[in-house]
């Protein structure tokens, strides 16, 4: 890991108290960024702040917020820029998820899923374009980052709402690489599979109290034996190359694209 591949990048990560958030927070202050931690759970970001401000890597704040409300958003963003004087890169990666069959779906499992997956994506993509926007096109390229899913593009039926936020956020990240190119931000987004974070290991068991499966861990075994050409499950550390690599000068010119990083669940 290059040291210095993110010098003088001020990275914004939402969801970052946990999973692949927390693990991006780290990898990207290993490489000497300054990043800011978003996550309603204040107090365990900032359990993950002081641990990598204890490494002496980079500098690092947490933010109290709801991703899903514009105020909090704009208030991550303007601590971002308070504790480090601009915001080059904005990760959006909160979000969850709850499980139910297509018939089984009620407005209270729509409404929370969408809300978090995608209109919180939406809110911070467009809070965090603002500032980018006024600080001036030569300050970037600036970087937009979403954190999509192979539910981006694979239906899938015991997750339908998910899918359709996943389905959502690939079409902010080809819709916000076109209206913001002219001020020079790239939006891309990465697409995981199946990573062993806390979200996941509630969805295994999640997935068995609707009746997809009979026992937990079953669905990491289905999933490696008939979906993935790489045979074991992903881990957050697997992840963090390919968001190095979006939030570094390396992808300067690209933007939206959405990169499956899932072991060859979708081959394209």
């Amino acid at each position: 890991m290059d040291p210095n591949r993110l010098t003088g990048k001020n990275i914004l990560i939402t969801g970052a108290a946990r999973g692949m958030g927390a693990a991006n927070a780290e990898a990207f202050a290993a490489q000497g960024a300054n990043v800011a931690l978003g996550d309603l759970d204040e107090a365990a970001a900032q359990a993950v702040a002081d641990e990598i401000a204890a490494r002496g890597n980079g500098k690092a704040i947490a933010v109290g917020m709801d991703v899903t409300k514009r105020e909090d958003n704009a208030r991550a963003v303007a601590a971002t820029v308070e504790a480090f004087g601009s915001i080059n890169v904005g990760l959006f990666n909160a979000g969850l998820n709850k499980p139910r069959f297509f018939m089984d779906i009620d407005e209270d499992n729509w409404d929370m899923i969408m809300n978090v997956n995608t209109k919180a994506m939406w809110l911070g993509m467009q809070e965090t374009a603002k500032q980018m926007i006024a600080q001036g096109k030569e300050g970037g390229p600036y970087k937009l980052i979403n954190v999509g899913s192979i539910a981006s593009r694979k239906p899938l039926v015991d997750v339908t709402v998910y899918c359709t936020s996943k389905y959502g956020c690939l079409a902010l990240t080809h819709c916000g690489a076109v209206a913001l190119a002219e001020h020079n931000i790239t939006v891309n987004g990465y697409a995981p599979g199946v990573v062993v974070t806390p979200l996941w290991e509630q969805l295994d068991k999640d997935l068995v109290d609707i009746g997809f499966k009979e026992r937990e861990g079953q669905a990491y075994d289905d999933i490696v034996r008939d979906q993935l050409q790489i045979k074991r499950v992903s881990y957050p550390d697997d992840i963090t190359g390919t968001a190095s690599f979006l939030a570094s000068s390396d992808s300067d010119y690209m933007t939206g694209q959405m990169i499956h990083v899932d072991g060859g669940w979708c081959i394209q």
